[in-house]
């Protein structure tokens, strides 16, 4: 709306005042350079770090995608789950070798952890209902105790 009244009332100044004050280019012939007060080279130079910038910040996400998509297929393969074809090619798109955040690499070994002391003999003891683990270490540790005293008072040993 402003612009339309500038360059009414503008245009009829000038005819008025016949041109004078010189030539002043109006806004709209300005470069975007000039527009953002740089130079023609300033402003090329600022244009490719911009570009630059997006491409480092696009890698970067592309990357924790593939992370994200390679620890969804980590447990696809744990659970055998069908796997996901979006999660392959977010991987392979960032070139196949992808490595795992320290943290999510830390949450995948506590689980590992948690799968093999449950699939321990003594995991697997300690599913069983109505059976006191601990009641069943204090007589193993006193029937050992018994043995070593019974062997210490033995005349053949």
């Amino acid at each position: 709306m402003a612009f339309m009244v500038k360059s009414m009332v503008g245009g009829q100044l000038k005819n008025l005042t016949g041109g004078l004050g010189g030539e002043e280019k109006g806004e709209g012939e300005k470069s975007p350079a000039e527009a953002q007060g740089m130079t023609r080279e300033e402003y090329e130079e600022y244009q490719r770090q911009l570009v630059e910038e997006k491409m480092e910040r696009d890698a970067q996400f592309a990357q924790r995608k593939a992370e994200r998509a390679t620890f969804r297929s980590h447990f696809r393969d744990k659970y055998r789950l069908p796997k996901n074809e979006t999660d392959d090619n977010q991987i392979q798109l960032v070139g196949g070798d992808v490595e795992l955040p320290k943290e999510l690499a830390k949450m995948i070994e506590q689980d590992n952890e948690e799968e093999e002391e449950k699939n321990s003999v003594i995991g697997q003891l300690s599913n069983i209902q109505n059976l006191d683990l601990d009641s069943l270490k204090d007589k193993a540790s006193a029937t050992l105790e018994d043995l070593k005293q019974s062997a210490e008072k033995c005349a053949v040993m």
